[in-house]
């Protein structure tokens, strides 16, 4: 069966070949009523389309689920299917990471989980390049239980007693964690690092050398780091990469959406966190939306199964 807009289109071919309108919609079966309509659906898109196309420009990285969720913030409310249809209709598409060889067949053991906000905190390095040469080091401190971001110290060369003063102010503000997680860097092993742990009454949990997934959450908040940060920006000197960092953290904290806290920010998981309003739950339990098509057609917001379409003729 031919759609009502494509047969629109064989009248204006054959009316392009010499026929008349009326003798082309008669021989195509077309009502000439049917040339001079125009869908409604078109200018009721019309500001969600620029809103959509203003905020994927403004983060780039983003596809369209997290889009979304900015829409609905600026008052755009819609189903997944019809923001799908729009992303598709305008031909965005956030950019394909490269994919990373991944070892097949090998335990992947996570000891040291945590069990509420604030109880375990990761900590790793990030390194880029200024366009001056300078060399950039950021520390990122990260809260296993709320995925806050802490702290990103950046400078050129962090030691181990520049760790230990960022460690100590964050612990000065927020209280002193059970257990921190971390590499076998030497930053992170040297022995006035551990004596000042022991002293605060900390444990460290240091990895398997040649295993980061067992720092996962530190990793994947540095890939959201570097693919939404560090490759977007281009830093002329440290200290613009100094500010660029901490604006992209509080945004980051306070106004990114994250899929694994149910498209809440940070800041506000965590304060939710603390009047009981959720209950932290392990990261295996943690709800996840379908991906892909399927999810965007039947507009699902939470795990559940998804129904296949019955055949005609069958009960569902």
């Amino acid at each position: 069966m031919v759609s009502v807009p494509a047969r629109r289109g064989c009248v204006a071919y054959a009316r392009g070949r010499g026929l008349s309108q009326r003798r082309a919609c008669t021989l195509l079966c077309v009502a000439r009523s049917a040339l001079k309509y125009r869908s409604a659906k078109v200018a009721a898109d019309q500001p969600v389309i620029e809103q959509m196309k203003a905020r994927a420009g403004q983060f780039p990285r983003f596809g369209y689920r997290r889009i979304k969720v900015y829409l609905e913030r600026d008052g755009f409310k819609m189903s997944a299917g019809r923001m799908y249809r729009l992303w598709r209709q305008e031909g965005l598409q956030r950019p394909r990471r490269r994919p990373r060889r991944r070892l097949r067949g090998t335990t992947r053991p996570i000891v040291e989980r945590p069990v509420a906000g604030g109880k375990v905190w990761c900590y790793d390095f990030v390194f880029d390049t200024a366009a001056n040469g300078q060399q950039i080091k950021c520390l990122t401190v990260v809260d296993e239980g709320t995925r806050e971001c802490l702290a990103i110290d950046v400078a050129g060369s962090l030691r181990s007693r520049r760790v230990i003063e960022v460690l100590a102010r964050l612990v000065a503000e927020r209280g002193a964690p059970e257990v921190l997680r971390s590499d076998n860097g030497p930053e992170f092993v040297s022995r006035a690092l551990l004596s000042w742990v022991l002293s605060e009454g900390m444990r460290t949990a240091l990895i398997e050398p040649g295993k980061p997934w067992q720092n996962g959450t530190c990793e994947s908040f540095n890939g959201k780091f570097r693919d939404e940060c560090l490759s977007l920006e281009w830093f002329r000197s440290r200290d613009e990469a100094r500010a660029v960092v901490a604006t992209w953290r509080r945004h980051y904290n306070g106004d990114r959406p994250h899929s694994s806290l149910g498209n809440l920010t940070p800041t506000e998981y965590a304060a939710r966190l603390g009047r009981g309003e959720v209950a932290l739950l392990p990261r295996a339990a943690r709800a996840r939306p379908a991906m892909g098509r399927p999810a965007a057609i039947s507009g699902v917001s939470a795990v559940r199964p998804i129904a296949l379409p019955a055949r005609l003729g069958q009960s569902p």
